[in-house]
């Protein structure tokens, strides 16, 4: 397969190794200094693109590489609010294809598949609140993280008792999500439901960047055979 890599920091450059580990080719690479290149007959001969830039621009990546016929993978964050409705009818009327997830890690695929299975159960036991903990590297500027996010969305969706979720709340109605920054820590998310008895709690501890990595390869694999918006819950069927 011939893939594009649209980012080249740590992340791009170990989806890079892991790729071509899987005898995948590298066609072009597109970073902050070589925007040009978008135009290049290099880009255009990729299968997919993998994104994986900041939210003011991945919108924008995604414009100039479905012009060039182009499939993208992408892990970018924060668009939504903006270009949610935009992405969603190029994708099912324009025949554009965009894999996006907030976080491609198989571990935290099947954590989510828990935590949404965990979420319908205690819906029954109101006696039990829950709360969200995410920590990450200093160099991890957004908070929620675009995992806790959609963990919290997840939750809400599944227990009456939580209208939505937020940051520094103490309304029983709210999920609140903790933020922690420290060290070089990939990413670790823990969800934890407390009562006067007991307490459950789920932990996803990420030991490196490069299950996201190679989530994001296996991503670009699934999207090259499929068309559409698509995520991680159609290529794992937990």
């Amino acid at each position: 397969m011939k893939i594009a890599l649209i980012g080249y920091g740590k992340m791009g450059k170990m989806i890079e190794q892991i790729a071509r580990d899987r005898g995948h080719e590298i066609v072009s690479i597109i970073d902050i200094d070589n925007q040009q290149d978008f135009d290049s007959p290099e880009f255009a001969s990729a299968d997919v693109a993998i994104e994986f830039t900041a939210p003011q621009v991945a919108y924008g990546n995604y414009l100039k590489a479905w012009a060039k016929g182009v499939k993208v993978v992408s892990g970018s964050t924060g668009w939504l609010k903006d270009h949610g409705d935009d992405v969603r009818k190029a994708c099912s009327e324009e025949g554009k294809t965009l894999f996006w997830a907030s976080n491609f890690s198989i571990g935290v695929a099947i954590f989510s598949a828990v935590n949404r299975y965990l979420a319908k159960i205690m819906n029954e036991f109101p006696q039990y609140d829950v709360e969200m903990e995410e920590t990450h590297h200093v160099h991890k500027l957004d908070h929620p993280s675009g995992t806790a996010i959609t963990l919290a969305e997840e939750i809400v969706e599944r227990i009456d008792r939580k209208e939505a979720w937020a940051e520094d709340t103490t309304d029983p109605k709210l999920l609140r999500i903790d933020n922690i920054r420290r060290g070089e820590v990939p990413g670790i998310h823990t969800i934890r439901y407390d009562s006067d008895a007991d307490l459950i709690t789920i932990t996803h501890d990420a030991h490196s960047r490069k299950g996201f990595a190679l989530g994001a390869v296996l991503a670009a694999e699934y999207t090259k055979e499929h068309q559409g918006l698509l995520t991680i819950s159609d290529m794992f069927k937990f």
